[in-house]
């Protein structure tokens, strides 16, 4: 559920794992990028050394994109990967409950919103078998998917996650249900401290960037990882934590005030640099 950046590549890795996909989003437009995403990065040999080359080469074919929610009825298992916010998640979360077969998993990439909140939104049956699976960008590189049992979700819905993780080429690792999860409270302290040296004059955008390649062997820079993930991403991740933890990931006034003057990064949009 969801074809944008991250959604695409999740649909990716399953298929390079020999899964049949749908890929839903409610916009033909998004659903005719993504393929066209899909297709270039293949033509790219992502897959390469890490998939069955002739599974790489039918990858395609086993990825079906649909605008249609009742497509998912006879799934075995939905991933939502749409917008990070409660609302939306849950309406679909909602929609995929009244869809899918009885017992089949729900997993959603929601990157700090705790899973148990998530999980409230659907039916007490449906309960046992949602999970947090948080998949990192780019999905078909970066290796790690943490895993986040709520307080409902069945072990066999854990395995079921890992089994998932691991047959699409992931390290899982399993994460307690709080908000942020582990990786991501660890990066927004370092992001919020990197945006707070910039505005006290301390170091330059570019020069920082460069010391944290090249001092911390980082592939991104701070400001490089938050023109790729967008910085309104990021002040959204940090608003939920700082509402959850409070002042140690208070989001930064140029931070909020960059976001405020559209200067977000992502694809054909200024942002740091």
């Amino acid at each position: 559920m969801g074809a944008g950046l991250m959604g695409a590549e999740i649909a990716l890795v399953q298929a390079l794992a020999g899964k049949s996909v749908l890929l839903l989003d409610r916009d033909e437009g998004a659903l005719t990028r993504a393929v066209t995403r899909i297709a270039g990065l293949l033509e790219k040999g992502v897959a390469r050394g890490f998939y069955d080359a002739a599974l790489a080469e039918s990858t395609p074919a086993r990825i079906r994109a649909t605008v249609d929610i009742a497509d998912f009825k006879a799934c075995e298992i939905a991933t939502e990967a749409v917008f990070e916010d409660l609302e939306v998640k849950a309406d679909i979360l909602q929609r995929l409950d009244e869809t899918l077969p009885v017992g089949a998993m729900i997993a959603t990439n929601t990157s700090t919103i705790p899973i148990s909140v998530l999980a409230s939104r659907v039916s007490e049956a449906r309960r046992p078998h949602v999970i947090g699976m948080h998949y990192f960008s780019p999905v078909s590189r970066m290796k790690l998917v943490e895993v986040i049992p709520a307080f409902d979700t069945a072990e066999e819905t854990v395995k079921a996650a890992y089994a998932l993780a691991e047959s699409t080429g992931k390290v899982p690792i399993r994460v307690k249900d709080v908000a942020g999860f582990a990786v991501n409270r660890v990066l927004h302290v370092f992001l919020i401290e990197a945006v707070r040296l910039v505005e006290e004059e301390v170091i330059s955008v570019d020069d920082l960037n460069t010391a944290c390649k090249l001092g911390l062997g980082h592939p991104l820079g701070p400001f490089e990882l938050m023109d790729a993930t967008t910085s309104s991403l990021c002040l959204t991740a940090q608003e939920i934590m700082f509402d959850a933890y409070g002042e140690r990931f208070r989001p930064r006034p140029l931070l909020k005030t960059r976001v405020a003057a559209g200067l977000v990064g992502g694809k054909g949009r200024k942002g740091w640099s």
